[in-house]
């Protein structure tokens, strides 16, 4: 007997059988062989030839009026082989039509499609399979459709869940609820960045070999592209699982499962130290082996096989049973040797009856997008996808200069390098300095990565509670929903320090008043028509009493920036209100000063902004 295929299936969603039972027009009766919910079929075929498997593609209905079968007592031995022989090409069901050759289905040929657990289906004599193949069509159209809304309320979803106050999370909270599942996003390292939804509970003995059925051992080959929805077996439901993990190592659970093939589709790290050739002991991940021996998949378990989502339609050659999906080779390959597999960038893989996706951000930084699921339906991979251009935006590094030279001008600040000789290399002209606070909770690196690409700007820095932002002067920051900034004045480079402080104050500011954003003022004041030196030497000597009390110094600053106002001080201090009173309190005793007086507290303003 030839090897039972895999289906090629059309990009159509595939159609119940029950749902095909239930059409009451059809009068269609099941009268042996499994009756699982969840098998389907792909279209209706008729044939009437003795041998239909050179004529089937995998996933039909084959109709049949019996003309083929031929005259004699006993017929069970043609029956097995013709059922046996559809079984192996991968059909889903066969219809047997009643009149005008057979007035009732033989016995031989249910005794047959039950022993091969075939689904046969009796077709009254008023029913045409012109209209049993009409009927397929139609649910058909009707799943697509129903499945084209499904994606469209998604991507609505999504997209208004990418422009929240927190992007990256609601946007994962709105794919685990669409998909029913959990999804994670996966950092550079491995580690789980953010996570939604719940793990699918894992079926009691559930390991990391995928549930294999009738047709499992054609092994499809990596790909790179994931143009369309991976092909769910035609069958399902119709053979038993194999192999639910005998002999295989168990891991801890799905989530570990899915980290684990995260890892397949990550963008493997690249070392410019060539590799021992006669080093032959394992290697950690991303680590480049020695030429001539094979790379290894970074912390994937035993016993894994993994299905990338690939364009073809028909599954390649069978890979051998130990063959596993490659990270991307190294420069340092043997001469002469077959070139590398392409770097996937999405594959599958099952944990027990728990369906496990991953999808690689396209931006290049090793972002991966994971998705376990329950159960697979039509429209899931678009929905992902969809989810994963949009996590790609939020996370992606934006090139407002290239990576090279970012890279180079920290190199040279780590080494001495003043800032006005680095600038050059990220961009001409003035910046700004940007200092952002989140509304809700404390920032974490994906939500910073996330300011800064709504910014335009890649130069992030994330420390405690607050996003600092360098970005050129000649973009116009706007405010952003969940955050207050406050945005310093241009700046040349080496007056990056004094602009730090400018967009911290205005930031301090900011949500004392409850704006979204502020900005530093720099038009010319009173204050300019005074030589610098003789202002500062004035500064020193007004403010000598608060000296080496930094907190008293800043808290009056920011006392009279606020006209005044004790809470709205304390809101932008972070301290209580009684706490700004004894503060002021305390200034104006040690510098010996009325600060109800407004010329006294305009000598002092203009003091503190000189000093």
């Amino acid at each position: 007997m030839p090897e039972t295929i895999t289906p090629a299936v059309p990009p159509t969603p595939p159609v119940t059988l029950s749902a095909l039972l239930a059409r009451e027009d059809l009068g269609l009766r099941q009268i042996a062989g499994p009756t699982d919910p969840g098998i389907v079929i792909h279209w209706a075929h008729t044939s009437e030839m003795a041998d239909p498997y050179p004529y089937l593609l995998g996933g039909e209905l084959l109709l049949t009026a019996g003309v083929h079968i031929p005259e004699g007592p006993d017929v069970s031995a043609y029956f097995d082989d013709y059922v046996s022989r559809i079984v192996a090409a991968g059909g889903a069901a066969l219809g047997f039509g009643l009149a005008p050759v057979h007035d009732t289905v033989p016995p031989a040929l249910v005794a047959a499609c039950e022993s091969r657990r075939l689904p046969l289906l009796e077709v009254p004599p008023q029913t045409t399979f012109s209209g049993v193949a009409r009927a397929v069509w139609q649910l058909m159209a009707q799943a697509r459709l129903a499945e084209l809304r499904r994606v469209t309320e998604a991507q609505q979803s999504l997209a208004a869940a990418a422009a929240r106050q927190d992007p990256v999370p609601s946007v994962l909270r709105q794919l685990a609820q669409r998909l029913g599942g959990r999804a994670v996003l996966y950092g550079p390292d491995g580690t789980e960045v953010a996570g939604a939804g719940r793990e699918p509970a894992a079926s009691p003995g559930a390991s990391r070999e995928p549930a294999v059925g009738a047709g499992a051992s054609r092994e499809p080959a990596v790909g790179a592209g994931a143009s369309r929805e991976p092909a769910v077996g035609a069958r399902a439901g119709r053979e038993p699982a194999v192999g639910a993990g005998a002999g295989r190592e168990p891991v801890e659970g799905a989530g570990a499962a899915l980290a684990a093939l995260a890892g397949v589709v990550r963008p493997a790290a690249r070392t410019t130290t060539p590799p021992d050739p006669t080093d032959r002991r394992p290697h950690a991940p991303g680590t480049p082996p020695a030429p001539g021996t094979r790379p290894q998949p970074a912390a994937t378990p035993p016993g894994t096989r993994l299905t990338p989502i690939t364009s073809s339609a028909r599954p390649q050659a069978a890979a051998a049973p130990s063959a596993r999906p490659q990270p991307a080779a190294t420069p340092s390959a043997t001469p002469g040797a077959p070139p590398p597999r392409p770097q996937p960038s999405s594959a599958t893989d099952a944990f027990g009856a728990t369906h496990l996706a991953v999808y690689a951000l396209g931006a290049g930084e090793g972002f991966v997008l994971g998705v376990a699921t329950p159960r697979r339906e039509p429209g899931d991979h678009t929905i992902a996808s969809v989810a994963a251009v949009l996590l790609t935006l939020l996370t992606g590094e934006h090139q407002s200069g290239a990576g090279a030279a970012r890279s180079s001008a920290l190199v040279r600040l780590l080494l001495g390098a003043p800032p006005g000789e680095v600038a050059p290399l990220l961009g001409a002209g003035r910046w700004l300095v940007v200092h952002a606070r989140p509304e809700a909770q404390a920032p974490d690196p994906v939500a910073a990565s996330a300011l800064g690409a709504a910014l335009g700007s890649p130069l992030v820095d994330l420390g405690g509670d607050v996003v600092r932002v360098l970005m050129p002067a000649d973009r116009e920051p706007a405010p952003q929903p969940g955050w207050t900034l406050g945005v310093s004045a241009p700046a040349e480079p080496h007056e990056w320090p004094a602009a730090d402080t400018q967009a911290a104050r205005a930031l301090a500011r900011a949500r004392a008043t409850r704006a979204p954003l502020l900005r530093h003022a720099a038009r010319p004041a009173l204050a300019d028509l005074v030589p610098p030196a003789d202002a500062e030497t004035h500064a020193r000597s007004l403010l000598a009493p608060l000296s080496g009390q930094p907190a008293l110094a800043e808290t009056l600053r920011s006392w009279l920036s606020l006209h005044g106002s004790w809470d709205r001080t304390a809101v932008a201090l972070g301290v209580h209100r009684n706490t700004v009173r004894q503060r002021i309190a305390r200034c104006a005793g040690l510098l010996g000063a009325d600060l109800d007086d407004p010329d006294v507290r305009m000598e002092l303003w203009f003091a503190l902004r000189r000093g």
